[in-house]
């Protein structure tokens, strides 16, 4: 599980340093900030000297129509997690939406490879098991950084398993091909990014931890973010574990 996810964790990182505000304030969605931020230190070491050389090479050599083939193929495996997901949350339009696409993209789109169904008015609007428990009242929880798989709460986290099985590459049985696949998957997502790190201002940390909260919030509602109860009530000194604390 962590080998095949904690690319994707570091790439989410950077994806949604672009998408806040810096922040020095401690947030009340992090009371284990301590312990975050040496995680974090850990993951971003290894996406400096691992991952991020490794993206910048292939998208030095690799042509730009090759790289979007790359980037639809993979995003046309993910519509299968997002048809099952938009069912679990009752909106049958978004499922009947993904099916289309995963259709419409593997017969027309040479298996994924090109994307016509944006074309023909189909837009992608991702699903996962997190957002999933989010619409079913499961609150998000406290922000937690992953060793290796990086941004999280204790809400997606617990949804991280769900995701795995519910995306096709799992389902590779050779693998050096299910390995590959994914390590393929990562590096251009992560190369795809890295023209976004200049806009991260200020402390990376805080920076990326607001990101991802606000950006998980907005999935969650999709779109209609309302005042989480969670962020808004703090936990000051006598914070515990009660239901109450991780409903929305």
């Amino acid at each position: 599980m962590k080998s095949i996810h904690w690319l994707g964790g570091v790439c989410v990182a950077a994806a949604l340093g672009g998408c806040a505000s810096s922040s020095e304030a401690t947030n009340p969605q992090d009371p284990w900030e301590g312990f975050n931020r040496g995680v974090y230190q850990f993951n971003d070491t290894l996406d400096r000297y691992a991952l991020k050389p490794i993206a910048q090479g292939y998208d030095t050599i690799t042509p730009d129509p090759v790289q979007d083939g790359v980037g639809n193929f993979f995003s046309n495996l993910g519509e299968i997690g997002t048809v099952f997901n938009s069912v679990l949350q009752w909106q049958w339009g978004n499922a009947g939406v993904a099916s289309g696409r995963f259709l419409v993209n593997t017969v027309l789109g040479v298996g994924g490879l090109l994307d016509p169904a944006t074309r023909m008015g189909l837009n992608e609007n991702e699903e996962d098991f997190g957002q999933t428990l989010g619409v079913w009242g499961v609150g998000s929880g406290p922000y937690l950084v992953l060793p290796i798989l990086g941004p999280s709460t204790v809400r997606d986290a617990s949804g991280l398993p769900v995701d795995h099985y519910t995306y096709p590459l799992t389902y590779v049985e050779e693998d050096k091909w299910r390995y590959g696949l994914t390590f393929l998957r990562y590096v251009d997502l992560r190369a795809g990014l890295l023209d976004q790190e200049s806009l991260i201002q200020g402390d990376r940390y805080s920076f990326i931890r607001d990101a991802y909260l606000q950006r998980r919030q907005f999935e969650v509602s999709n779109g209609a973010a309302g005042e989480d109860p969670f962020a808004s009530g703090g936990f000051g000194d006598d914070f515990d574990y009660s239901e109450d604390d991780f409903a929305e």
